[in-house]
């Protein structure tokens, strides 16, 4: 949903910085697989011992390369197919990251099986809202939108744990059941979606 409303905003920001790093010799490839690698890196080494607010800050930093490396592909006229997949790819891995982790801390440092059920539920559900996107983009249907896509995902959890490492009681509790409720809601969204297409294109 706020790729809708903020994706021009935040380009006027990034779109500058993307040209530069492209003028630099660095390619849109190395910058996703640089910011995927510090992100599930950060993610897999803080979150499991206990050090949510440093997690917090290094997952976000890493993440934002995923916004330069849209811009640095504008910067040299579009992206490749190849580059599409990498990016789809690596997000995966850094959404698996973030909740296998986090899943990882609930269960063994806070011993909290419950909340530990809501991080396993937005490893699912994380992976599914995209699935359902790029199956039926393969199928040559649209499946765009939802109440929940990858930056609210990482929004909503990320200010749960920074909450929660500065102290913040049920910070995490409240963000990741808002998270897996808001998911569940998207994936069937996104179905429904599949559905009006497809009943469009056979119409």
């Amino acid at each position: 949903m706020l790729n809708i409303f903020a994706r021009a905003s935040v380009s006027r920001a990034t779109d500058p910085i993307g040209a530069w790093l492209v003028r630099l010799g660095l390619t849109p490839n190395a910058m996703t697989l640089f910011g995927t690698a510090g992100a599930v890196a950060g993610a897999l080494w803080l979150f499991p011992t206990g050090h949510l607010l440093a997690g917090t800050f290094v997952v976000w930093g890493f993440a934002m390369f995923d916004l330069i490396d849209g811009s640095m592909a504008r910067a040299l006229g579009g992206g490749t197919r190849f580059g599409a997949v990498l990016d789809a790819s690596c997000d995966r891995l850094a959404d698996g990251a973030l909740f296998s982790a986090l899943t990882w801390y609930l269960f063994t440092v806070v011993d909290h099986r419950v909340l530990a059920v809501a991080a396993l539920l937005n490893l699912v559900l994380s992976q599914v809202v995209s699935y359902v996107k790029a199956r039926a983009e393969a199928s040559g249907l649209s499946a765009d939108g939802g109440l929940v896509e990858r930056a609210e995902r990482l929004i909503i959890t990320l200010v749960g744990t920074g909450l929660t490492g500065l102290g913040v009681p049920y910070a995490i509790d409240v963000a990741l059941w808002l998270c897996a409720v808001g998911s569940v809601i998207t994936v069937v969204q996104r179905l429904l979606a599949v559905r009006r297409a497809a009943e469009g294109a056979a119409a």
